[in-house]
């Protein structure tokens, strides 16, 4: 059958096409952090102890908050089991502590789709250069790997994360409404994302603002990694 409207506009032919590999559970390892494969053994003890205390940590979160190590520790032993979900704990080079967790999910290979989340850190983690370079090692290894689109989304109440998605480069892309219950209440979920296009852009950025110069004898940074990502970001926050 003839088409119609022979003129209609289609989108660029991806050249070359090639899904990239599920990720496979490397190490990663930078200069302030390194990820390991999130382990009941190695890691639950380490984890729980960092996050006690602070209930408020899992307020946005699907999981947790957790009342003792044993239920912690299954948790974290059940999720691993997941092959749809990668989980890596984070540790702190400078303290030699683990101090938090974050994963890829909603992986699509065929479609050059992946997703960071369940981003959950310890206090002692928080605004910590290890932990704005755990987000770079994984963002860095899904380009590498050939991902098109890496993406970012929280809670639409959570200021907090979508301040990080933010500064971290992330342009945003909206509000889903009523996209989850969790918990038993409505969430509405704010949508951010990186292209490859973006990467070479963010990858200097971050080289930038995590070179031992960009701090002073204090530690405090000398250029903001926000300042640094902004001209990269297709879009922002209207919230921030």
């Amino acid at each position: 059958m003839t088409d119609p409207n022979p003129t209609r506009p289609l989108g660029p032919p991806v050249a070359g096409w090639t899904p990239p590999p599920m990720p496979s559970g490397v190490v990663l390892e930078g200069r302030y952090a390194r990820l390991e494969p999130l382990s009941a053994e190695a890691h639950a003890a380490l984890l729980f102890r960092a996050y006690a205390g602070h209930e408020a940590l899992w307020d946005y979160m699907a999981f947790g908050p957790f009342r003792a190590a044993a239920q912690y520790h299954r948790w974290v032993r059940d999720t691993v089991e997941d092959p749809d979900t990668l989980f890596y704990a984070i540790r702190d080079l400078a303290s030699d502590t683990c101090g938090g967790v974050a994963s890829f999910l909603r992986i699509k290979p065929q479609m050059g789709v992946i997703e960071v989340g369940n981003i959950a850190l310890a206090p002692a983690l928080q605004r910590t250069r290890a932990a704005t370079e755990a987000m770079v090692l994984m963002m860095g290894w899904a380009f590498d790997a050939g991902y098109r689109r890496y993406e970012w989304k929280c809670d639409a109440l959570n200021r907090p994360s979508r301040a990080a998605a933010q500064r971290l480069g992330f342009s945003y892309e909206g509000v889903f409404r009523q996209h989850m219950v969790i918990k038993g209440r409505n969430r509405d979920t704010a949508w951010f994302a990186v292209t490859d296009r973006d990467w070479p852009a963010l990858r200097e950025a971050f080289s930038a603002w995590l070179d031992p110069a960009n701090f002073d004898a204090d530690g405090r940074q000398r250029e903001r990694l926000g300042d640094l990502t902004r001209l990269v970001r297709v879009s922002s926050d209207p919230t921030l």
